[in-house]
């Protein structure tokens, strides 16, 4: 089953709270951090190493979901001649993590922020994480700060890294961001995102690049409902592919780096993306790519997200590439990028981020990459899948709960959904989305009956238990 998101708003009532720490138990999910890092992290936050160069002056805003307090990346855009100039600053972990020490350590063994449904498990302490590195409105930070210069048509025409002190003045959300845009109140620095990302939309069309706009499952007064991304969060994503395409840029120019890469999918891969479009009754002409077929799909119909569901599979065999001392790599590109690409705008959240910026920072002062960096870089792959993994398990399992957990009561009930997936060699076996409440689960025909792929269907829940049972359904006999 492709791999969903989740959001949660409020306290978990106390079923999914008990079941989310089984969980946590059952994977090995770290409690909290050794006493020796924190101590670190609570020493390093009251004297980080602060750059020399100040860039307070300039008004940097954050956009992130409303509950978010790990804020990795703050920007400010600005009209440069007949382009653009946009800012980015991204949270600057070296400025607290010692290589080779507790902290560090510890962020290796963790590799990414987890997240629950009721608590995040954190890459780095929070009193880093959520505090003295996070980009927080009003307080001076230490960042990374990238400023990318573009044409008036959203090229990039010149790049730049370095150190800075920075300040945010605005912490936004996207349903915010996108209110100020509709109704013409956002001042310049915010009303250029859409100008920009827009830009940069149609150069992602251009070069053959896509974006998958899939929905997000959230709870909402102890109730799933889809939530199908703004266009904010598409302008904003924009600004961070911008960023990690120019990082891939010069770490190629520098004959050193690790990059983000996907091959392009295989034909069989598209081949059966066809099929099941013909299944959900999506009209795929053979002169349309995928790419332009999935821009064309609206996530808030039901089809359409199961659809742009079943595109992730397209994104599993992404992984991380190292090249060093000039030799490049095979595959430098990120397929659903179209362009080479680098993980560098989320180092609160993940660990090979950190790496990727002080690359650049070498690249474009003119130094050595840092020995510390060098030598990590081989290994950062493997513990970045192994990562990856982990988080992916963690995003399934939650979602399994939740379904359960907010269905417990609900056994024999009746729905209307829509089977999206049918297994090749057990077709009476597959997946059904319901209209509502937003959850996609199993289905199963006991009499051996083939599924309907594509088609509405009348469901009844046969199990939900948050603690030892996923939802499951049975196809509703017709009288």
């Amino acid at each position: 089953m492709p791999r969903r998101h989740i959001r949660v708003t409020g306290a978990p009532e106390a079923p999914l709270r008990a079941a989310l720490t089984a969980l946590r138990h059952e994977l090995g999910v770290p409690a909290g951090f050794p006493p020796e890092a924190l101590a670190q992290a609570e020493e390093t936050a009251k004297a980080p190493a602060l750059p020399s160069h100040d860039a307070t002056d300039l008004p940097f805003l954050t956009i992130d979901p409303p509950a978010s307090t790990d804020l990795d990346q703050a920007m400010h855009l600005s009209r440069h001649g007949t382009g653009y100039r946009v800012r980015y600053a991204i949270a600057d972990v070296a400025a607290f993590v010692v290589p080779s020490g507790p902290l560090d350590e510890e962020a290796h063994r963790r590799v990414t922020t987890l997240y629950f449904p009721d608590l995040r498990v954190p890459l780095h302490p929070e009193s880093l994480s959520e505090g003295a590195a996070s980009l927080l409105p009003d307080q001076d930070r230490p960042a990374v700060l990238w400023t990318v210069d573009l044409d008036g048509d959203g090229r990039t025409v010149a790049v730049d890294v370095t150190r800075a002190l920075v300040r945010s003045r605005a912490r936004l959300d996207y349903a915010g961001v996108q209110k100020q845009i509709d109704t013409g109140t956002a001042e310049e620095p915010l009303a250029l995102l859409k100008e920009i990302g827009l830009l940069r939309e149609k150069l992602e069309v251009e070069r053959g690049g896509i974006s998958l706009g899939v929905p997000e499952q959230e709870i909402v007064e102890h109730e799933l409902a889809y939530r199908a991304p703004l266009p904010a969060d598409g302008w904003n994503s924009q600004i961070s592919l911008l960023t990690g395409m120019a990082a891939a840029d010069l770490m190629l120019s520098l004959g050193t780096g690790i990059l983000r890469t996907l091959p392009a999918a295989p034909d069989g891969a598209v081949g059966r993306l066809r099929h099941t479009a013909h299944a959900l009754h999506i009209d795929w002409p053979h002169h349309v790519s995928y790419a332009e077929l999935v821009r064309s799909l609206d996530p808030h119909r039901p089809r359409h997200a199961a659809f742009l569901q079943e595109c992730t599979t397209l994104l599993r065999g992404a992984g991380y590439t190292v090249f060093r001392d000039g030799a490049l790599p095979a595959i430098t590109t990120h397929s659903a990028v179209a362009a080479p690409y680098a993980h560098c705008t989320a180092p609160l959240r993940r660990l090979v981020d950190r790496y990727v910026s002080e690359i650049c920072l070498a690249a474009a002062g003119g130094r050595p990459v840092p020995e510390w960096v060098a030598a990590a870089l081989d290994a950062l792959p493997a513990r970045m899948a192994e990562g990856s993994r982990r988080a992916g398990t963690v995003e399934r399992e939650c979602l399994d709960i939740v379904e359960a957990a907010l269905l417990k009561d609900r056994v024999g009930e009746v729905f209307d959904g829509c089977v999206v997936e049918v297994e090749e060699r057990r077709p009476a076996v597959g997946t059904v989305q319901l209209e509502s409440p937003a959850i996609i689960g199993r289905i199963e025909n006991t009499d051996g009956e083939r599924l309907p792929l594509g088609e509405r269907i009348r469901v009844r829940l046969t199990q939900s238990d948050p603690g030892s049972a996923k939802v499951r359904f049975e196809p509703v006999r017709s009288p």
